[in-house]
């Protein structure tokens, strides 16, 4: 399951260099990968290897597979916090939102700290052949909480953006379930706290490396999917065939005058977007739509191919 991660996160970087589209969201995205491709080795250490190591390094190797599991985890989460706020004009919502980061990394560092202030007062566990720490019912907790308070803000910040926009409830869907991935990560995580409330043993270990991959795995969902979209609608657009119109639905802001270090300004109209492409509209409801007083969904069409931005087929 790591290997999935890092090559679903490889491919996503692909497609941002080769868009030109590298941010801060892909940043968090590449730093989770090489965090993964750690875990994945002292896991290996820890579960494989630990017999030729002194009791001192088999227990350092637990304490490195709880720090890496974390890391992993929170990185994926920033950088789907990160892709949120990329989609954000900017204003009051996107400026919550960086400062949401602040809590996700306390969150991520309490977890860690967690771990010490538990199994340190109780150091009988270092004794064991393979060192593994009975984190009990408190740390259960603490991820529970945690994880669904991160994944909820992940699932509901997304929503202002097409709240106040004319779509059908389909379409309106639809947007949606593409930022709805994160609930993902929630089910995998309750089945973790399982195994640490119930000292889960080497089903603890293995279910933590599978929520850490399960969690970059998602971080990339959105680009990835988008990439695959947009190259199979260039496929189906290639071919012969009767030309017809198309709704894109545009989610981002029109460049103001002298801003010129927009990092959302990146498609060659000069405007950030990431672009959906719903179902086809009519030709009468061509229109701009505003939702509320900066965000901006704007609904065109057009004929034949269409070039630049992202485009999510319906």
């Amino acid at each position: 399951m790591p290997l999935v991660a890092i090559v679903v996160t490889s491919f996503r970087l692909y497609c941002r260099v080769r868009q030109g589209r590298l941010w801060t969201d892909d940043l968090w995205a590449a730093l989770a990968m090489i965090l993964v491709l750690g875990l994945l080795v002292v896991d290996w250490l820890y579960l494989q290897d630990y017999g030729n190591f002194p009791q001192s390094a088999r227990v350092a190797l637990y304490y490195m597979v709880c720090l890496f599991f974390y890391a992993v985890v929170w990185c994926s989460r920033i950088s789907i916090l990160f892709t949120v706020v990329r989609l954000t004009v900017p204003g009051t919502l996107r400026r919550v939102l960086k400062f949401t980061t602040i809590a996700f990394v306390t969150a991520w560092a309490v977890l860690f700290a967690q771990v010490f202030w538990v199994c340190e007062p109780e150091p009988g566990w270092k004794t064991q052949p393979r060192p593994q720490c009975d984190l009990g019912r408190n740390v259960a907790i603490a991820q529970i909480i945690t994880d669904v308070f991160g994944d909820t803000i992940l699932i509901l910040a997304p929503c202002r953006l097409i709240y106040k926009v004319r779509l059908t409830r389909a379409q309106k869907i639809r947007v949606l379930a593409i930022f709805s991935t994160s609930a993902i990560t929630t089910v995998v995580s309750l089945a973790h706290a399982y195994y640490v409330l119930s000292d889960g043993g080497l089903k603890e270990a293995v279910s933590a490396m599978f929520e850490a991959s399960v969690s970059l795995i998602v971080a990339n969902l959105s680009v990835v999917v988008t990439f695959l979209m947009r190259m199979s609608s260039e496929d189906e657009t290639s071919s012969p065939a009767p030309l017809k119109f198309s709704s894109i639905v545009t989610f981002g802001s029109q460049p103001r005058r002298g801003r010129v270090s927009n990092p959302l300004a990146t498609t060659v109209i000069g405007v950030e977007t990431t672009t959906i492409k719903l179902t086809d509209l009519p030709y009468s409801q061509s229109s701009v739509l505003k939702g509320g007083n900066t965000d901006e969904i704007s609904v065109n069409h057009t004929e034949g191919k269409q070039s630049g931005g992202e485009i999510w087929e319906a």
